[in-house]
C-alpha cells in the first residue's frame, strides 16, 4: 500500500551545506492528497526561558573532532559572547590553550592551563574555527533580534556525536580497515541577562527586654469592651495561675531596734 504526497505551493524547504560552520536548519510541510499535513523544525535540547531574549545557532554533521569541539565548547560555556569570540580566536594564534579535563587521557601539559586549574590542555584550530563561525551567525541573530551584545552571555552549548564518516584503509595481504570520522553536532543559544539590582538593606528590629516586650503586648491588645445600655459589664477574675505570679514576692521583715 503506497502513500504519494503532493507538495503545496509556496513550501519552503531548505538546508544549508554541510560545510564549515554552516548551521542546519530545515523546515519541511506537505500535505498529501488525504489532506494530511506533516511539518518538521529542528529541536534542541533546551529552550530559553524568555525566547525573545534569547538568539539560537546550530551546526549539524560538523567535519571536526567531537572531543576536541567538546572540550571547546566548554571552556567558553557561560562567557560573554564577545570574550568568546576573542578566546577562540586566541587559541588558534596559540596565546591561549583549551583546557582538557574530560577527554584528557592524551593531552600534553602547558603552563596555559594553569588559569584553569588544571594541567593539560590543547589547541585545537578546526575546532575553534567552526565554533568561530557559529558565533559569528548567532551574533546575527541576535542583532537582528534587537539584543544588546554588551550584555549577552552563552547560557547553553552542547556537542552531540554524529554519524561517523565512514571510509576504507587498505593494507597489506589485501586486509582492509575501516577509516572513520568523528562527526560531531552543535547548538547554543546566548541570552540577554539583565542588570543585578542591589537589594535594600533590611530595618533591623530593635533588642528589647522581657519587660518590654510584655508592655509592648500590653498596648497590642484589645481594649475591654464597653457595657452595652442596661447591661453591666462582668468583672474579670483572675485565674489563680495569674494571681500568683501578680503577687509580689515576701522580703524578710525588718526589725526596729531601740537603742
Amino acid at each position: 500500500f503506497f502513500f504519494f504526497f503532493q507538495a503545496e505551493d509556496g513550501i519552503r524547504d531548505s538546508v544549508a551545506s554541510r560545510g564549515l560552520g554552516d548551521v542546519y536548519k530545515r523546515q519541511v510541510s506537505t500535505q498529501s492528497t488525504w489532506g494530511l499535513q506533516i511539518s518538521g523544525m529542528v529541536k534542541y535540547s533546551r529552550e530559553p526561558a524568555v525566547p525573545t531574549k534569547a538568539a539560537k545557532a546550530k551546526g549539524k554533521d560538523l567535519r571536526v573532532h567531537f572531543k576536541n569541539t567538546y572540550e571547546a565548547a566548554d571552556a567558553i560555556r557561560g562567557m560573554k559572547l564577545e570574550k568568546a569570540q576573542r578566546y577562540l580566536q586566541d587559541v588558534i594564534d596559540h596565546k591561549q590553550c583549551v583546557p582538557f579535563r574530560k577527554y584528557a587521557a592524551t593531552a600534553g601539559r602547558t603552563a596555559q592551563a594553569h588559569p584553569f586549574h588544571v594541567t593539560q590542555g590543547r589547541w585545537p584550530k578546526k575546532s575553534c574555527k567552526h565554533l568561530l563561525e557559529l558565533l559569528e551567525n548567532v551574533r546575527a541573530n541576535a542583532e537582528a533580534k534587537g539584543l544588546l551584545l554588551e550584555k549577552t552571555y552563552i547560557t547553553h552549548i552542547q556537542v552531540n556525536k554524529a554519524p561517523k564518516g565512514r571510509r576504507r584503509s587498505f593494507k597489506a595481504h589485501g586486509r582492509i580497515k575501516d577509516y572513520c570520522a568523528s562527526n560531531c553536532h552543535v547548538e547554543l543559544f546566548v541570552t540577554e541577562r539583565e542588570e543585578n539590582v542591589k537589594k535594600a538593606p533590611e530595618k533591623k528590629a530593635p533588642k528589647v527586654s522581657k519587660k518590654q516586650a510584655a508592655q509592648m503586648r500590653l498596648r497590642i491588645g484589645k481594649a475591654p469592651k464597653k457595657a452595652a445600655a442596661g447591661k453591666p459589664v462582668k468583672p474579670v477574675t483572675a485565674t489563680p495561675e495569674v494571681k500568683a505570679q501578680q503577687t509580689p514576692i515576701k522580703l524578710h521583715a525588718q526589725r526596729n531596734y531601740i537603742a
